[in-house]
């Protein structure tokens, strides 16, 4: 009898389990760090709250950091990959791009950032980018692969594009109609196009959050 009593006094301390809060890292550049906005209008903190109105438990880390090459990403990796990151969002190349880099640099950073993702048993949202014609053909082909390529190597979720929100019908609105959405340098969403841009990357995440529950 006294076996159960105490069995019972357990049980209520106890209470019901509780499942642990997901944290992910969003690994990127300005786009991620939101460059030129006010701190609540950047891409972590508008994901965040279409998360919250989605029903995930999660928090977002802006791992962000405005100039951040490719090589930028794989050499903090290490640091962002604490031992609470459950998945993390890799939205890097940008200014690979601006600098005309070799897409087998890129190709080699991402693939071993999301190698050590793999080693710390993180999951990943990988988030392309898709190079300008005025490098050549050969060199748009060899960029934009790179994304897929890699996502589909490692299992990883994929977004085509950072820009996606953005895309009426798959295409990227003309110049003219495109400029609402970005500040007055062009590069970096304003909060409107922020906004858009989650509206697209918001349904990855929640796949991500999924495939963190699974594993």
């Amino acid at each position: 009898m006294m076996h159960k009593v105490m069995a019972g006094i357990v049980m209520v301390f106890a209470g019901p389990a509780v499942a642990e809060q997901v944290i992910i890292a969003a690994l990127g550049d300005s786009l991620t760090q939101g460059y030129g906005l006010p701190a609540e209008d950047g891409l972590v903190p508008q994901l965040q709250t279409w998360l919250d109105e989605n029903g995930a438990d999660v928090t977002l880390v802006n791992a962000g950091v405005s100039g951040d090459t490719t090589a930028g990403g794989l050499s903090r990796v290490g640091w962002t990959l604490t031992p609470d990151v459950d998945g993390m969002i890799v939205a890097l190349g940008g200014n690979d791009l601006l600098r005309g880099l070799d897409p087998a640099v890129s190709r080699a950073n991402i693939d071993g950032i999301l190698e050590a993702a793999k080693g710390a048993d993180v999951e990943v949202l990988l988030v392309g980018m898709t190079a300008p014609g005025n490098y050549g053909p050969e060199y748009k082909s060899a960029f934009d692969a790179l994304y897929p390529e890699l996502a589909d190597q490692y299992g990883a979720e994929f977004l085509s594009s950072f820009f996606a929100g953005l895309a009426v019908d798959g295409e990227m609105p003309e110049l003219s109609q495109a400029q609402a959405f970005f500040q007055p340098d062009g590069v970096h969403p304003n909060k409107e196009g922020v906004a858009k841009i989650v509206t697209a990357m918001g349904p990855k995440v929640l796949a991500l959050i999924e495939d963190i529950k699974a594993n």
